[in-house]
């Protein structure tokens, strides 16, 4: 039977979206990558693609591809599409991060990266929906500000830190400076003031009219076990749940901690996934 692995473009785009709305809570990233980026391949090392594998000419897996090999994001894969995809693609990636699945992460890295990731996290994901929501309200959570920037970087340098093990300042602090603003401009990133201090953080990333991902949550360490994070993960799910169907986060399986937050505030867990980081 004919199988194929090929770059999607813009004749294949009703395609790629009913593929991932089979599954749109474990698909939720990549369907606002497909909303944010188009299918439309964009070429260089600042670009992104959708690949996709076929099966007697239906599409059965994808794959995202960001800046050659930047990101890695498999949807709908089973270890055949993972060496499908390594064997058409293989000679043109260089990995530095995959994140999905586990068993579509673990084949591809298997097949694509010879070398023993930096950081190799086991992660579960959280889903929530408005009918699973208890009545969270915080109304001191606000969206961020320009002139947050200068309280709201230690926050955003802490979680990179405790999530990747890695410190974003000595990768470029400039770079990592623009990445915060421009996620407060595009008012992505929510904020908890108190008595002058920034004392809380959450970013929505991946987002699309199907839902969105959160991540990048953050409470200063001397003001943990107050019941920020409980309270304000509430809230902003519920903000977001006014106008979207779900929501998602990506919980550490060792983290029991904000996983029991999550459990708390109304999320599920759903598969296991994995995220990979290379040197």
């Amino acid at each position: 039977m004919s199988l194929s692995v090929e770059q999607l473009g813009s004749d294949h785009a009703e395609a790629l979206r009913a593929l991932l709305l089979k599954d749109p809570v474990h698909h939720l990233y990549l369907l606002g990558l497909l909303e944010e980026f188009g299918v439309q391949p964009r070429p260089g090392p600042a670009g992104c693609a959708f690949w996709g594998r076929f099966h007697a000419g239906t599409l059965a897996s994808v794959l995202f591809v960001g800046g050659e090999g930047g990101l890695l994001v498999p949807g709908s894969q089973d270890a055949a599409s993972a060496a499908a995809f390594a064997e058409a693609l293989g000679g043109r990636l260089r990995v530095q991060a995959c994140l999905g699945e586990r068993p579509a992460v673990d084949a591809l890295v298997r097949a694509l990266c010879p070398r023993t990731p930096r950081l190799s996290r086991l992660q579960r994901l959280f889903s929530v929906s408005a009918d699973d929501l208890g009545p969270f309200t915080n109304p001191t959570l606000r969206l961020a500000r320009d002139e947050d920037l200068p309280r709201l970087l230690p926050l955003a340098v802490g979680a990179v830190r405790e999530v990747l093990e890695r410190d974003p300042l000595e990768e470029g602090a400039a770079l990592f400076e623009a990445r915060v603003r421009q996620r407060v401009r595009a008012r992505r990133t929510y904020v908890l003031e108190e008595a002058g201090e920034l004392v809380f953080k959450v970013d929505v990333g991946s987002r699309s009219q199907h839902g969105a991902e959160l991540e990048g949550l953050y409470t200063l360490p001397t003001q943990r076990g107050k019941g920020h994070a409980t309270l304000c993960l509430g809230q902003i799910s519920r903000h977001l749940l006014s106008s979207l169907p779900r929501l998602t986060l990506r919980v550490d399986e060792q983290n029991a901690s904000l996983a029991g937050i999550a459990r708390k505030v109304g999320f599920v867990p759903g598969r296991p996934q994995r995220l990979v980081l290379m040197d």
